[in-house]
């Protein structure tokens, strides 16, 4: 008959122990509550960058050899005629508001200070094309209005269009600017990626357009 101290022996060795052989196979361990925290962020953000591509910039913006174009139907508009009034009455110079054909349309304005002194009103405009162009009104020097719009320093060579000279500025791979003293003394700069023809409609409905005088002569 079995002892009981075998008995107990055979018991423990039916049932299996806890192995201190550091070969034997362990558990799987839990990842921590940080590394689960960031992957989850990581993989939040994927969505969010896939959703931002396929419902945003993909439907909107396309590219070409031109440069790129936007969809005219899914851009913001602006009543740029409205908005071009609103700051003749606070303006010290003239404005123009661009007599356009149909298809065009304005979708920024903006008003701010330009470099070395003066101010500059700013409209930005897509052509039927979705390709787009700027046009700076301005009582600052053309180096001064240059140099905040982004241009250039070194003129490349002269165009006409509106009935004006246009001092070319133009960086090598880079959107030509475009400057010209209006009839009224204003200085004009146009600028973006439309294509030479574009550039000269928006010059002939800038110079044909309605004459805003500013706002000390508007009383």
């Amino acid at each position: 008959m079995p002892t009981v101290g075998s008995a107990r022996s055979t018991c423990v060795e039916h049932h299996g122990g806890v192995s201190t052989d550091p070969s034997s196979p362990q558990p799987p361990s839990k990842p921590s509550r940080g590394s689960l925290r960031v992957r989850d962020m990581l993989g939040a953000l994927v969505i969010l960058l896939v959703i931002a591509l396929v419902g945003g910039g993909v439907r909107s913006c396309s590219f070409s050899p031109g440069g790129p174009t936007v969809d005219p139907d899914s851009a913001p508009q602006v009543d740029a005629p409205a908005q071009l009034t609103e700051f003749a009455k606070s303006s010290v110079f003239p404005l123009r508001v661009p007599a356009l054909p149909e298809g065009w349309r304005a979708n920024s304005t903006d008003r701010g200070p330009v470099a070395e002194g003066g101010t500059a009103v700013r409209v930005g405009y897509l052509a039927p094309s979705g390709r787009y162009l700027r046009l700076v009104q301005s009582d600052g020097s053309e180096e001064g209005l240059l140099a905040t719009e982004g241009g250039p320093p070194a003129g490349t060579g002269v165009v006409e269009a509106g009935g004006l000279q246009w001092v070319v500025y133009q960086a090598e791979g880079s959107e030509p600017f475009r400057v010209t003293t209006s009839p009224d003394g204003v200085r004009w700069l146009v600028t973006g990626s439309a294509a030479d023809d574009e550039f000269r409609t928006l010059a002939d409905a800038a110079a044909a357009g309605q004459l805003l005088p500013p706002g000390a002569e508007q009383n």
